[in-house]
């Protein structure tokens, strides 16, 4: 949904103030080592929850782990191109979609495919649609996805860590992970306030999911062909907009850089606890001054929260508006992220919390204030070898988190041993935005999630078309077609259905390539009706123009007949146009450099000569004839 332009002003305007008074710092964040992180997590990070590996069955452990490597050694995981700002780009991290059967999920213009639980016997069900070591590494998902569904529904107010004795002696052993601020940035850009105000008033606002836009643009391999100073440039173009937070009118006026700021942020300063000391929130780690911030805010990709109602964003300002039934995650999205072959991971630029994987975000097209689920494997290499033992020395991945529109919250980082678990529950996600910290070794995640798949489903989109077709008789003798009604409101709502088969799930579908039919059939026959159905519905839109372009016939002459012909034009316009983006996208210089298995396929397309289409692809002559048509009415 856009924004309104007063809502964009206001916003540009906020964001302005917070840049003045940020000036040159950066934001304090502590990890698990640091004084007042308990107190931190419980006051401003209530709704996220560690539960520790040891606590975890070691069996679920086992299968989902060998789960996770048999997916990837079969190619299920696969980098997406997806569409941000009409530009195609690969994500950074390798992924697939595992869920409920016929469920998709859909971001960043893409949809993406579940490959099923495969819960149940496939003799009972009557469908083989996968080989034995697929089928089991996906119902080991569906065992790990069974238990976060347990799990996250006994976990009561105020709960934060679970973990054995085990687990709580290791944490102390992370706190070299914790992260202190960082120096001054080597690769930092200069500017003031006054820059970085310009700046901010040129870059677009946009939500995009789950990493960093200008690591996949770098990654694209477009860098490669220009100097570091020009892509430079043209990465700030393409960067998300920088990120504001509410300011109280008492604190508008401070200047960036003055003396009296500098080294401190006003802002949170946790409660003392007995026996626990606190910091001052303007020290990081360690009681050290906050370091410069040379970078500017509107430089870096950093996604915009929605403002919360209570002004502070945190997890306990409000109750949240409580789900009714347990908690049944429908999806996972599996993600696969290798450190070693990332190229220039950004350094995250507001708080030094290190290098990012996967940039400032929330977790989008979620049902409101349900949780989120994620369970974390780091091994080595492709064999599973696990990340512990030996390893002991190497960096370990990190989750960050922050109070989304909020620049004196100190920030919150959370090391990860291999199958440790963790929940965004309540508000959490909504309120607060998490990066990925990268570490040294290859990572899996599953990230289990209640998907908002309201018009998301295969029984969602053969509703549709049944909703669709019912306005369509065939004559069983002659196979002869013609339409029950031409009513202007019904004929629209035809249209909107062939439309939306044709774009957000046949081609949806086909861009992706051969990858899902060639290790998951099941979608496979599901498409192949959708695909017959959409051809029927070419033929009602033939029908449809046949009366209207009677002389005298069915149409009454008058405002019926010309809403009829506008609704037709709209209809047309809009997939002809949608027709010539996908089949850009599908012959883009990014899609020819995936192998044919992953390659992008323009489908449906036809020939000028085809006997079995009733309309040509290319309909510019159609919509020429129908523009001619309420010229003459």
């Amino acid at each position: 949904m856009k924004r309104s332009g007063d809502s964009e002003g206001e916003k540009r305007r906020k964001r302005q103030r917070l840049l003045q008074e940020l000036g040159d710092q950066k934001i304090p964040f502590l990890g698990p080592p640091d004084q007042g992180y308990q107190q931190l997590w419980d006051a401003s990070y209530s709704g996220l929850a560690l539960r520790r590996s040891c606590s975890v069955p070691p069996e679920l452990h086992g299968r989902v782990q060998a789960g996770l490597l048999t997916l990837r050694r079969k190619g299920c995981l696969l980098r997406d191109l997806v569409r941000i700002r009409e530009r195609d780009v690969f994500t950074v991290v390798s992924r697939t979609l595992l869920g409920e059967p016929g469920h998709t999920y859909r971001y960043l213009d893409t949809r993406l495919f579940a490959i099923p639980w495969h819960s149940e016997d496939p003799d009972v069900k009557g469908q083989n649609c996968c080989d034995p070591d697929l089928r089991a590494a996906c119902k080991a998902l569906w065992e790990l996805n069974t238990f976060f569904c347990s799990d996250v529904s006994q976990l009561k107010e105020g709960d934060r860590l679970t973990q054995s004795a085990k687990g709580e002696a290791k944490q102390g052993e992370e706190g070299d992970t914790g992260s202190k601020h960082s120096d001054d940035s080597k690769n930092s850009e200069g500017g003031d306030s006054e820059s970085h105000k310009s700046e901010e008033g040129d870059t677009e606002s946009k939500h995009s999911e789950e990493w960093d836009v200008e690591s996949k643009h770098s990654e694209e391999g477009c860098s490669g062909s220009k100097q570091e100073g020009e892509w430079e440039s043209e990465s700030k173009h393409s960067s998300e907009e920088g990120e504001s937070s509410q300011v109280k009118p008492s604190e508008t006026g401070v200047s960036a850089g003055s003396e009296h700021n500098e080294g401190k942020l006003p802002g949170w300063a946790p409660k003392a606890i007995s026996g626990t000391q606190t910091i001052p929130a303007g020290l990081g780690a360690k009681g050290k001054p906050v370091a410069k911030m040379k970078h500017s805010l509107s430089d870096h990709h950093i996604e915009d929260g929605e403002e919360p109602a209570s002004g502070q964003g945190s997890s306990q300002s409000s109750p949240p508006p409580v789900c009714t039934g347990p908690v049944k995650f429908n999806v996972t999205l599996l993600n696969y992220m290798d450190p070693a072959a990332m190229s220039q991971l950004k350094e995250e630029p507001y708080y030094g919390m290190g290098k990012m994987a996967v940039g400032w975000h929330h977790d989008e097209n979620l049902i409101s204030h349900t949780p989120v689920a994620v369970y974390s494997y780091s091994c080595h290499n492709d064999k599973g070898e696990s990340s512990e033992g030996g390893s002991g020395e190497k960096a370990c991945w990190r989750i960050g988190l922050k109070v989304a529109w909020d620049i004196h919250t100190p920030g919150l980082t959370l090391p990860l041993e291999s199958g440790d678990c963790y929940y965004m529950r309540d508000d959490l996600n909504s309120t607060h935005q998490h990066c990925v910290l990268a570490g040294e070794t290859a990572r899996f995640s599953s990230t289990h999630r209640v998907a908002e798949c309201s018009s998301g489903t295969l029984t969602y989109i053969q509703s549709r078309c049944h909703e669709a077709l019912s306005n369509l008789r065939t004559d069983l003798e002659t196979g002869s077609h013609s339409l029950l009604a031409l009513l202007p409101t019904t004929l629209q709502h035809c249209e909107e259905i062939h439309n939306e088969v044709e774009f957000e799930w046949l081609r949806q579908y086909w861009f992706q390539g051969q990858r899902f039919a060639r290790f998951c059939s099941w979608w496979t026959r599901p498409m192949e009706q959708l695909e017959k159905d959409w051809k029927l519905m070419e033929t009602m839109t033939m029908l449809f123009l046949n009366i209207l372009e009677l002389e005298k016939g069915e149409v009454q002459e008058g405002e019926g007949r010309r809403e009829m012909a506008e609704t037709l034009l709209s209809a047309l316009t809009d997939r002809h146009q949608q027709r010539q983006t996908w089949r850009d996208r599908c012959h883009s210089s990014l899609a020819q450099t995936l192998p044919p298995e992953e390659a992008p396929v323009d489908r449906p397309f036809w020939g000028v000569d085809d006997p079995s289409m009733p309309l040509p692809f290319d309909l510019a002559d159609i919509i020429n004839r129908v523009e001619s048509l309420l010229w003459r009415m």
